[in-house]
């Protein structure tokens, strides 16, 4: 019987190299048999069931979101749409809005008004009047205060406040007030021309026509004056506003009597005396007034721009003529020239007896009118005395007047 060998002569295997196997096979040791294989399934089976649970939690996550989207959640979609009011604001033109300044420099100002981006407030609409910095109209970091939407920036869309316009509209309803009130208030000249000059009230310049100025002055020798005003008309629509210095000068006229105080400015000096500016009127100080010695240059007694206090003593309201005296109050003869300095602090004192004399001389002309009529209820007794006349002139002594020595 031939050999097994020589039976499976004829036939061919292909090599073990180019099998699936790329080593020989080896018997497995002892005690390690598949260790190494099961610890990795083991872990391969952890990792599944992780990833299956988060897949299930993602998709009943995904489920109560498309399902029930609020189920469990405190705030609502009207807290949503509340809060979105809350901080929304309409960004027209002409809007109101609050904001509170938290940056300032040469330019201007910016201001948070809870928008998408911050509000500039330039430094020309900060405030009524003219002014290089913010800071001179109070505008400081910090500051809450209610502007209004005036453009847009198309460089960033930020929007441009400014404060200038609501001034502007409280300056017009102060000014009707006024105007209702018919009230006496200040006004700066700040330009003229032939007509007339502007003065700035309120913020707001006002047209002053020469016919409504009580003094011959020009238009440059008004400049930069402040001159007592009054309205004439307001309207706002046609942004026009006229003042009245005469009428002004009326009201102020009426309140100014025969020996009151008053303290003036010396504007010019005129070979015959001294014109004198008393709270926009202009008085005459005549040579012969000033002082009891004789002055025979005024300028080596008054300058212009000097303040003094004058008396009044006559007031033609019909041609606006104020005649003024500091003879008057000097307390001896000459002062005004030596001692001007004594003159004004006595002033008071030396025109309340020049009043009392004056009230003295109208109390002997009703005397003498009224002695032959007993029901006027005035007495004039044995020893010379009249009667308390304190209703008809309160410079009077209560106790009476004594006319023995008249």
């Amino acid at each position: 019987m031939a050999s097994l060998a020589q039976q499976f002569a004829g036939l061919r295997c292909p090599p073990l190299s180019s099998s699936r196997l790329s080593k020989p096979f080896s018997p497995r040791p002892q005690n390690t048999a598949f260790s190494p294989v099961v610890s990795a399934v083991a872990i391969s089976n952890a990792q599944t069931r992780e990833r299956q649970r988060l897949k299930e939690i993602f998709e009943d996550a995904y489920e109560r979101c498309r399902t029930a989207p609020m189920e469990g959640v405190s705030f609502t979609v009207e807290d949503f749409n509340a809060a979105l009011d809350k901080y929304d604001f309409d960004s027209e033109i002409g809007t109101k809005v609050k904001g509170t300044v938290f940056y300032i420099d040469g330019n201007g100002a910016l201001v948070d008004i809870t928008a998408k981006s911050s509000a500039f407030l330039p430094v020309q609409e900060a405030c009524i009047h003219r002014i290089k910095h913010v800071e001179e109209a109070g505008i400081v970091p910090g500051l809450r205060e209610e502007f209004v939407i005036i453009g847009e920036n198309e460089a960033d869309d930020s929007l441009i406040l400014s404060l200038r316009s609501i001034q502007y509209d409280l300056a017009w309803e102060r000014c009707r007030q006024l105007q209702s009130e018919d009230v006496v208030i200040k006004g700066k000249v700040v330009g003229g021309n032939k007509g007339g000059v502007v003065a700035v009230v309120e913020g707001l310049r006002g047209f002053v026509p020469f016919s409504q100025v009580s003094s011959k002055s020009t238009a440059e020798e008004l400049l930069d004056r402040e001159l007592p005003l009054k309205f004439v008309e307001v309207d706002e629509e046609q942004s026009r506003l006229v003042l009245s210095n005469r009428k002004a000068m009326a009201d102020s006229q009426a309140q100014l009597g025969i020996g009151s105080v008053v303290t003036g400015t010396v504007q010019s000096l005129k070979p015959y005396g001294a014109f004198i500016d008393i709270g926009g009127i202009n008085g005459l100080l005549h040579i012969s007034q000033i002082s009891h010695d004789r002055v025979s240059d005024i300028s080596t007694v008054l300058q212009p721009g000097d303040t003094l206090k004058v008396m009044i003593l006559s007031h033609d309201r019909e041609r606006g003529r104020v005649s003024l005296s500091t003879k008057k109050l000097e307390p001896t003869p000459g002062d005004m020239i030596r001692n001007p300095e004594l003159v004004f602090e006595k002033a008071e004192e030396m025109a309340r007896t020049f009043r009392q004399r004056i009230a003295q001389a109208e109390a002997m002309a009703r005397a003498d009118m009224l002695r032959f009529q007993p029901e006027s209820g005035l007495t004039l007794n044995t020893d010379g005395v009249l009667g308390s006349l304190t209703q008809l002139t309160p410079d009077l002594p209560v106790e009476g007047l004594d006319l023995s020595a008249v």
